[in-house]
């Protein structure tokens, strides 16, 4: 392992190198000595919320907390066994979850690697989680990829999660200290954990359009391959009157929506590029109705007519100006 002392030098020369433009590594470095101010080999150790302090970011992040759960859990599962810790931190950095084997509880503990740690890029440089935050893309911080000395036994990878307005949510986290993690195995972890993120985003997104229908327009948010590897669901909810009411942030990149977009309805033929006619938009919903009551009525015209509201002899006409032969 290098000395703080070797490390602040490696972050030094780099930093003077002018590689911050070519480099992602080098420029979060550079945002932690130039922008926050921090020094490499500075030993203090993360920041921690009070119990008040806490309590009311859990108040905040009920429903992200809820929705999480079992892809944490699912996530724990893969990667526990290998002495990982998943983590889950919110817009500000700060941890709000965890998952981890207890015989490593002590030594995630002094890591700063617990609930109510903050981890932000603001207050520990470059790390998986604040990075994360930042640059709102995938990505791992392997050791000596990290701006703090202290922080080089660490090897985080992370993803971001998304809210239903496309804002950053939260971050999602596997952590090790393991001297014999590789950057190879880092990156196979990489994709169970935008696996998850893609699963927490999909399950908050339906918690918070209840009622409406959610349809996927994007490719399967199973598959995770490195083409896709910062994409997360497309998705986007739709009432029932087909109106287009929210999108994850990458629906509303595929389809250019915007904020404003959402200040009037959408009607989900606009997304799909369909050529509306109003008159044959009205006969097949028409039509529908008329069959589906009809097929709950056993055929029975007068039941079906009680049923819609409407006389025998009105629903006698529709049927034969629709040709519903049936």
């Amino acid at each position: 392992m290098h000395s703080a002392v070797d490390h602040a030098s490696r972050v030094e020369a780099a930093l003077y190198s002018g590689k911050a433009a070519q480099l992602p590594v080098v420029a979060s470095w550079q945002r932690s000595k130039m922008l926050h101010r921090i020094d490499p080999d500075q030993a203090k150790p993360p920041e921690r919320l009070t119990s008040q302090e806490l309590s009311e970011v859990y108040e905040r992040t009920g429903l992200l907390l809820h929705t999480s759960n079992p892809s944490l859990d699912s996530l724990y599962r893969a990667v526990g066994d290998v002495g990982c810790s998943v983590l889950l931190a919110d817009a500000d950095g700060v941890i709000i979850a965890r998952r981890g084997a207890v015989q490593d509880d002590r030594t995630f503990d002094e890591w700063g690697l617990w609930t109510g740690a903050v981890w932000s890029e603001q207050r520990e440089g470059t790390n998986g989680i604040g990075t994360c935050l930042v640059e709102k893309r995938a990505l791992t911080i392997h050791k000596d990829q990290h701006f703090q000395a202290k922080n080089t036994e660490l090897s985080c990878t992370a993803a971001p999660i998304f809210d239903h307005q496309g804002d950053l949510l939260a971050v999602i986290d596997v952590s090790s200290c393991r001297a014999d993690l590789t950057a190879g195995f880092s990156r196979l972890i990489g994709c169970a954990v935008l696996d998850a993120a893609r699963r927490i985003e999909a399950m908050y997104f339906g918690a918070m359009f209840p009622d409406c229908r959610i349809v996927l327009t994007g490719p399967d948010p199973e598959a995770c391959s490195s083409a896709a590897s910062d994409q997360l669901a497309t998705l986007i909810a739709v009432d029932r009157d087909d109106f287009v009411v929210g999108a994850t942030r990458q629906a509303r990149r595929t389809f250019g929506l915007s904020a404003e977009d959402f200040h009037q309805p959408i009607p989900l033929s606009r997304l799909h590029g369909q050529v509306v006619n109003g008159n044959e938009d009205f006969q097949t919903a028409e039509r529908r109705i008329i069959l589906q009551a009809l097929a709950r009525s056993g055929g029975n015209v007068s039941a079906a007519a009680s049923a819609m509201g409407i006389s025998r002899a009105t629903l006698h006409r529709k049927i034969k100006q629709l040709d519903l032969k049936r």
